[in-house]
């Protein structure tokens, strides 16, 4: 949820003025945010605490005596006359300088060889293979488009046209089919390459870490509807507070809906990298990260924070599995039970979603 409004001056008693704005489907949109648990907990024992708000971004506010109105891209959400996914596609474009990803760029300041320089290094070489793979992905739309287009133009002839020029197009029908086949192989290459490559991340980083400090943290990655507020999944990594970005991406390929246009995060290590940024492009939304210190911006996810730990400082688990069990519990729960958050209040997230599926 995004939306806009004014905060009250000094000495006012009256609330903000605040122009709510939602998704306007199911799977447009969603909000995700990752909190941390430990990996043992005693009920009624106190969670930490998480920095939430109540689901509303203000995008307006008065400037004080004698300073110029102040400028920022939530302020698009004001504007009333767009709907919401013009008002996300403003803001999104307006916010892409914090989705640049610099983290290649950086060169090892030491000049004998340790472990920082190496995964520098390999950082280096990364780099280098992504920019090899967009030059050849280039070369295969080239080649894609190139054949559509003699596709398109052998269709086009008659008949006899077609059968004086078979020969040149059955060879020209099969360079295209040896030429894709290529592409299959090279993708495949690819993911195993991809797989390789977090498999050594995960490793190095574990050989940089302390490894006398056992890992005491279980992230959760909180994933919730924007419209209906349905939870989609509550995926947890025994990572912790050293959750990969690869690990986010597969664990949102799983829950992600087909329709979605927008992904609304913080700016998490995990959402900033080539590879969250690649999976965006892959699989074909936006991704709109927050400003930083607002977490209200991303309030719905922050909201739900809060009501998943004070649900689970109830609970009890001395594993991983155990904090498992408990969260396949709460979904459903969750998502059966009134919010009043909905455009509907009173409505559980699931019979919000069941009303716009009936309509």
């Amino acid at each position: 949820m995004l939306s806009c409004g004014r905060k009250a001056v000094r000495g006012e008693k009256e609330a903000a003025e605040v122009l709510v704005r939602h998704a306007e489907q199911p799977g447009q949109a969603l909000n995700v945010d990752v909190c941390f648990v430990p990996e043992q907990h005693d009920a009624q024992e106190k969670l930490p605490a998480v920095s939430g708000s109540s689901g509303r971004l203000m995008v307006e506010r008065l400037p004080a005596e004698g300073e110029a109105p102040p400028h920022w891209p939530g302020q698009i959400f004001g504007e009333a006359e767009l709907d919401y996914t013009a008002a996300m596609h403003q803001y999104a474009q307006a916010t892409r300088d914090r989705l640049i990803h610099t983290q290649a760029e950086r060169q090892p300041r030491r000049l004998e060889p340790s472990q920082w320089r190496l995964a520098s290094d390999r950082w280096d070489e990364r780099f280098r293979v992504r920019q090899r793979r967009q030059q050849e992905d280039a070369a295969w739309l080239a080649a894609k488009a190139e054949h559509h287009q003699a596709s398109l133009e052998h269709r086009a002839l008659t008949r006899q046209e077609r059968k004086q020029q078979r020969a040149v197009w059955q060879a020209k029908d099969l360079a295209w089919r040896t030429l894709r086949e290529q592409r299959q192989q090279l993708m495949r290459q690819r993911q195993q390459e991809n797989e390789a490559w977090h498999q050594l991340n995960l490793t190095v980083n574990d050989a940089l870490a302390d490894g006398t400090q056992a890992r005491t943290w279980i992230a959760i990655l909180v994933v919730t509807d924007n419209c209906t507020r349905q939870c989609l999944g509550l995926p947890i990594f025994r990572s912790g507070a050293k959750l990969t970005s690869h690990e986010v991406v597969v664990a949102l390929q799983a829950v992600l809906p087909n329709e979605l246009d927008f992904l609304i995060s913080d700016q998490g290590t995990q959402f900033r990298t080539s590879a969250f940024a690649q999976f965006a492009l892959e699989a074909g939304f936006i991704h709109v990260p927050v400003y930083r210190h607002r977490p209200e911006s991303n309030g719905i996810a922050e909201r739900f924070v809060l009501t998943i730990k004070d649900w689970l400082r109830c609970q009890a688990w001395q594993s991983a599995e155990q904090l498992q069990v408990h969260l396949a519990v709460f979904i459903p729960e969750y998502n059966e039970r009134p919010h009043q958050g909905l455009a509907i209040p009173g409505l559980s997230p699931n019979e919000f979603a069941n009303r716009f599926w009936l309509m």
